[in-house]
């Protein structure tokens, strides 16, 4: 399993990680993305939906992950 925690990440996008993380990833490999801002969040999903990639979401307080698997 790959796990990118972009929690506190001010510099730059959180979704920048977690699509590079999406593209070092090997086939049926699994992601997790953990993010503690919610428009990344919500962005982050509506991308996977568009990519037609199935995702489980995962709330845990402030915290928000989302978990798929890499096809190929």
């Amino acid at each position: 399993m790959i796990t990118v925690d972009t929690r506190g990440t001010t510099a730059y996008s959180p979704l920048i990680p977690a699509i590079k993380a999406m593209c070092n990833a090997k086939s049926g490999e699994v992601v997790e993305i953990i993010m503690d801002n919610a428009d990344a969040f919500q962005d982050l999903k509506e991308y996977l939906s568009e990519q037609s990639i199935g995702f489980r979401e995962i709330y845990d307080g402030e915290q928000m992950a989302l978990q798929f698997t890499i096809s190929a």
